[in-house]
């Protein structure tokens, strides 16, 4: 007895070390909230203003930006905003005040040497568009605003005036819808950028394809079209893509990449988790819940599962060939079941963070589920299934 109780402080002792360990890794940041943008109409669903958490930049960094814009997915018609509205992605009321930054956002050499002295901002996402939504009417009954395009612009604008007019180097980021929004405007931000600085985008788990359900349905591609029609996207949304098809399909990268003129580079997982829940196996097309166990921890999929799960990989990498063979590009695939893998420590930079042929963040695609044993596959509570 008294073995076990004292096995059992050892524990106690050994997981509060861990968590002081992990927790030294990142710190604080507060938010800022963009009054001046509301005036524009540049707000949030509620109509609240836009906002972003900044870290600043010091030594060598100080003249380097890194604009990194948050996910959430996305919201297709009044009666999914309206379900967003109230809520963080609706709403700046609703935001943590202070976020804990790490991985690419960590201010200590050893754990981001690239980027630990920059100025480092991550813009909240509160729009359901990916960034690129204007409609000037709002609808009194609902009092959503539909404004991401005018929060992206809100956005730069600001930074701008803080400092970001001098940078000799600046990246544009963002994770999930935030990596669709650094593909859907690399470009943009280029443009408004001073001609003297070095830009380039990342784009972590931003590489969204069109690919049937499980059921052998274009899921995504509906929903992709409905979110342009709710928001009224299209005008914002890359010309090179529009002039040649529809507008929802302007939505996914594989249309859109071969055209960026900007230096890109992609971070994503081939069994990209939202992807293998949303499009692939999405809750419609899966009535049953066939799914439910895979889709929260690969380990508990089935053969036949895995093997659908492969195709998808397949097709991953065909989608792939949209970002074309530009000296410019640059991409991080590895077969890991994850999304996002840029923002926390254990999957940015660690000892045990995954690694293709012992290459970190480097051009090269890894090899099919489950080889590389470096992974850090997700596993998911129930609450994760409810996305799109």
């Amino acid at each position: 007895m008294g073995d076990a109780r004292r096995s059992g402080q050892w524990m106690f002792v050994l997981v509060n070390l861990l968590v002081l360990l992990l927790g030294a890794q990142g710190y604080d940041v507060g938010i800022t909230y963009l009054t001046e943008a509301v005036p524009k109409g540049a707000v949030c669903l509620d109509g609240s203003p836009p906002a972003y958490h900044f870290s600043e930049g010091f030594g060598a960094g100080i003249d380097n930006w890194l604009v990194f814009f948050e996910g959430g997915g996305w919201c297709n018609n009044v009666a999914d905003c309206l379900s967003r509205r109230d809520t963080r992605l609706g709403s700046s009321k609703y935001m943590k005040k202070v976020l804990s930054f790490s991985g690419i956002f960590s201010n200590k050499q050893k754990f981001n040497p690239d980027f630990y002295n920059w100025n480092k901002i991550k813009v909240r996402y509160c729009d359901g568009s990916s960034y690129t939504g204007d409609v000037e009417a709002v609808d009194p009954a609902t009092n959503l605003h539909f404004r991401g395009a005018r929060i992206f612009q809100a956005v730069i604008d600001n930074l701008l005036a803080r400092g970001m007019k001098n940078a000799k180097n600046a990246i544009l980021a963002g994770c999930s819808a935030g990596g669709l929004t650094t593909i859907l405007h690399c470009d943009r931000f280029r443009a408004l950028l001073p001609r003297g600085t070095k830009v380039k985008c990342f784009a972590d788990a931003g590489y969204f394809i069109n690919a049937k359900d499980v059921s052998g349905t274009l899921h995504i591609e509906e929903f992709y079209s409905q979110v342009v029609a709710t928001h009224n996207s299209a005008k914002n949304l890359p010309t090179s893509c529009t002039s040649r098809l529809k507008p929802g399909l302007c939505f996914f990268p594989q249309n859109v990449a071969s055209q960026i003129q900007t230096p890109i580079f992609l971070l994503n997982a081939a069994y990209d988790s939202w992807q293998i829940k949303n499009i692939l196996a999405p809750g419609v097309a899966d009535p049953h819940g066939a799914w439910g166990s895979c889709k929260l921890n690969i380990k508990k999929c089935s053969t036949d599962q895995l093997k659908v799960m492969h195709e998808f990989r397949m097709e991953f990498l065909k989608a792939l060939g949209g970002v074309g063979s530009s000296v410019s590009r640059g991409m991080f695939i590895d077969g890991c079941y994850a999304h996002c893998q840029a923002g926390t420590q254990e999957t940015w930079l660690r000892d045990d963070s995954p690694k293709l042929a012992n290459t970190t963040i480097a051009k090269a695609i890894d090899c099919p589920y489950p080889c590389n044993p470096t992974c850090h596959n997700r596993n998911f509570d129930t609450d994760a299934l409810s996305e799109v």
